[in-house]
């Protein structure tokens, strides 16, 4: 269906995964503006799936996963591979010191080309959150179809791909990924269809018509209340 999906209440999984007293406060304090309850339910995520984080960044979604899917299931965390020749990082990624915190022993980092990673096992339900413009920006030079089908691989025939991101109005060009961190939401429909994926649904629970485009997501008048989309995308099998 293309209409918005009817927002359904949290899973106790879920919700339970979400009241975890090992979540860092600087992530406790995001859960108004970022709706995560909400945004799991949506994605389907339940108690023994395998699911993959694609940019986890810190890991907020990530934590959430791995109690949702419990020690039966799996999180994949799935980051960038550092160019060839580039410096030794001054720190590892954050998501590893996730990644080896007993409480959340069913994530395991995966790290490779974005166009060239494989993971493990297929996925029940693959993720990325206000990431997917990203695979847009210049310095990368990514193929993004070629991500897409990656990603098409990795995920389990029935599975589901969800992309939330920020939203840019209808027929905004590509390179707003470089200036304001934005797609149009057209413009991420036609790429994973074009991958194999089924556009199923959308959740409108972070929409806000009060954004200004104009402006980059990281101006501190509108951080955390951007407009964003959340697809829901499924592997048909």
């Amino acid at each position: 269906m293309s209409a918005a999906s009817v927002e359904a209440a949290p899973s106790a999984a879920v919700a339970a995964a979400v009241a975890d007293k090992g979540r860092p406060e600087a992530d406790t304090k995001r859960d108004a503006d970022r709706k995560p309850a909400e945004m799991l339910e949506f994605a389907g995520v339940k108690p023994g799936q395998k699911v993959a984080d694609f940019i986890p960044g810190g890991g907020y979604f990530t934590r959430i996963f791995a109690k949702t899917v419990g020690p039966k299931g799996k999180v994949y965390a799935v980051i960038n591979q550092p160019p060839p020749n580039a410096p030794p990082p001054a720190a590892p990624p954050p998501i590893r010191a996730v990644a080896a915190d007993p409480a959340y022993g069913n994530i395991e980092v995966v790290q490779a080309g974005f166009t060239a990673f494989a993971l493990p096992e297929p996925v029940d339900v693959f993720w990325t959150a206000q990431n997917y413009h990203d695979l847009h920006l210049k310095r990368f030079n990514l193929d993004v179809a070629s991500v897409n089908k990656q990603i098409f691989t990795a995920v389990k025939p029935g599975g589901y791909y969800i992309i939330v991101d920020h939203a840019a109005p209808a027929g905004t060009p590509v390179e707003a990924a470089d200036t304001v961190h934005r797609i149009d939401p057209a413009i991420v429909k036609a790429e994973v269809e074009a991958a194999g994926f089924k556009f199923v649904d959308e959740s409108k629970v972070l929409r806000n018509d009060k954004d200004d485009y104009s402006k980059t997501v990281f101006d501190p008048s509108l951080r955390g209340h951007t407009d964003q989309f959340i697809y829901r995308f499924r592997k048909p099998g």
